[in-house]
Parts: structure tokens; sequence; C-alpha cells
């Protein structure tokens, strides 16, 4: 089985690389390419020759436009990554027979109420973010093509930059944080989003109905502020030699810490019908992050 991935040094698509490889022959590219191939989802054109040149019976795409609030301010830019792309992939995927996997977020929806989204909920994005990503979500299924729709929510990996990475140093240069405590959701690992990944492709390969829209988080729920106590809190415990400066980590609405593009405050997602489809136990959201913590420190 020939495997075709975008984005491979992303946080989720380094993982992929690991999770994929045993799957089939592996095709991974970043934005630069390589041998003649585009990984650039700006370069339309050279997305669909890069397909078809490739002929592969899985595409996977962990490449997208990611930046929240600079979005607002390209809109356009985004739109042809997040949505455009996708489409293109769509088709050259529906061309040749191809399974699509993609990746989208808890930002199609408005962030209202406090109970966990389901596949169908209805959509509402706040911001040109969540807007172009539902867009790619809305071609891909529109096309006609075999896929597997994975949205997640609050990403974060031991290898780049991550909330907890940002909290531990602030605690060792403050005495007081300020971290916002009224959005909800479920740090995911990008290792638990490339394993899952790849048993959905396994099982759909051969089951092509299980094809469709997923949600996919770890177990539990969680405030930012409360993460960031849990980081730090496990960070002292297992690195007592750590020099935690911060004595106080205040809580504050989402209002006192204005951004460009809106947050949905209710970032849960309902995984019941990814468990039940693919057999999957998905673990407390606690367990990743204490082993990302493990690799960091």
């Amino acid at each position: 089985m020939k495997i075709l991935l975008f984005g491979k040094n992303g946080q989720v698509g380094w993982e992929l690389q690991r999770s994929l490889a045993p799957l089939g022959e592996l095709t991974a590219l970043d934005r630069a390419g390589a041998d003649g191939l585009c990984g650039d989802l700006s370069d339309l054109d050279g997305l669909a020759t890069t397909v078809r040149a490739v002929q592969p019976q899985v595409i996977v795409n962990a490449a997208a436009y990611t930046a929240v609030d600079k979005a607002e301010s390209e809109p356009e830019l985004a739109h042809r990554i997040n949505a455009e792309a996708p489409a293109v992939l769509a088709r050259e995927a529906q061309a040749c027979g191809a399974l699509l996997v993609h990746y989208s977020t808890d930002y199609v929806f408005d962030g209202s109420g406090d109970q966990p989204w389901a596949e169908g909920a209805p959509t509402g994005p706040l911001s040109v973010y969540g807007v172009t990503k539902l867009a790619g979500e809305q071609a891909i299924v529109q096309s006609g093509c075999a896929h597997l729709i994975l949205r997640t929510s609050w990403v974060y990996a031991a290898r780049g930059g991550n909330f907890a990475k940002t909290m531990l140093r602030l605690a060792q240069e403050r005495e007081r944080l300020t971290v916002i405590d009224d959005q909800w959701g479920a740090p995911t690992g990008a290792e638990l989003i490339a394993d899952v990944t790849a048993h959905a492709i396994a099982q759909t390969r051969q089951q092509p109905g299980k094809a469709g829209i997923y949600h996919l988080a770890p177990a539990g729920e969680t405030t930012w502020h409360a993460y960031a106590k849990y980081v730090i809190a496990q960070a002292s415990q297992a690195q007592p030699a750590i020099k935690i400066k911060a004595t106080e980590i205040a809580p504050i609405p989402t209002s006192t810490y204005p951004t460009s593009a809106r947050r949905p405050h209710n970032s849960r997602l309902n995984t019941h019908k990814l468990q039940t489809a693919f057999g999957l136990h998905l673990p407390p959201w606690q367990d990743g992050v204490r082993r990302m913590l493990a690799e960091i420190l």
C-alpha cells in the first residue's frame, strides 16, 4: 500500500511518520517537497500533480494554516490552505480511488453550552480559521471520495512549542501567572492522534463503510488554568531541581485577554462514535501530558 503524507514535520505529521510506516510504503512531504513532488498546500496545481505521480492508496493531510489570530488578517491564504487544498486532494483521491485522511478542529463549532459536541451537531465557527477548516471538511464530503475527517482539539507534542512548555518557562520567570479558566477541552497528544489514525486507516481500508467524520480527543476535560496547574505540579514532582518561582496561578476569564480571533468556550468533543466504530479506548488526557513532560524535562 502506498501512503502519501503531507505536513511531515508538524507535530502530528512527525508522529505519523512513525505510526504509518508499518502500514505500507510511505512518501512523506513537508512544504519544501522532495524529488520533484510538491508538499506546499498553497500550490494547488503542484498538489494535484504530486498525487497523480505517486498514485497512493491513502492520502494523509497533516498540514494546515493554524495561525488562528493571523488568519483574521490573511483570510485568503487561510482559505487556500485549509479549504481549497483539501478540495484538490479530495478530487484527486476520488479520481485514483484513494482514502483521504484529514484533520479538523473543535473551532468548527460556536463553543456554546457545556456538553461535548457530537459529529452531527450544528456547526458555527467564530473565526476565519474555523470557517476555513469547516469549508475544507465540506469540500471533502461533497467530493464523494472515501474519507476520514478527524476533528481534534488542543493539540500538543513534546517536539516543538506547546502550552505546557510555555507555562513551565513562565513559572520559572514570574511569581504570578494568569491563565484563562472559562475555556473547556481536552489536551490531545500528537502521539495519540497518530496512533488512532493508523488504526482507523487499517480498519477503513478493510471496511470502507467506516469512512466519515469522527471526533478524536482523550478522555476527561479541563480548562487552560487547571491544565497549567497540573503541568507545573507534575513538573515539580518529577524534577524537584526545577526552580518554580510562581507562587500564584490566577484564573482569568477570556474577556480579560482579548485576541484577534474569538475562541470557543466549549471545546469538549464526544468521542463515542470513534471508540465504537474502531474498538478503541481513549486514555485520560493526563496520561499523555505526563508522558510528554517526561520527555521534555
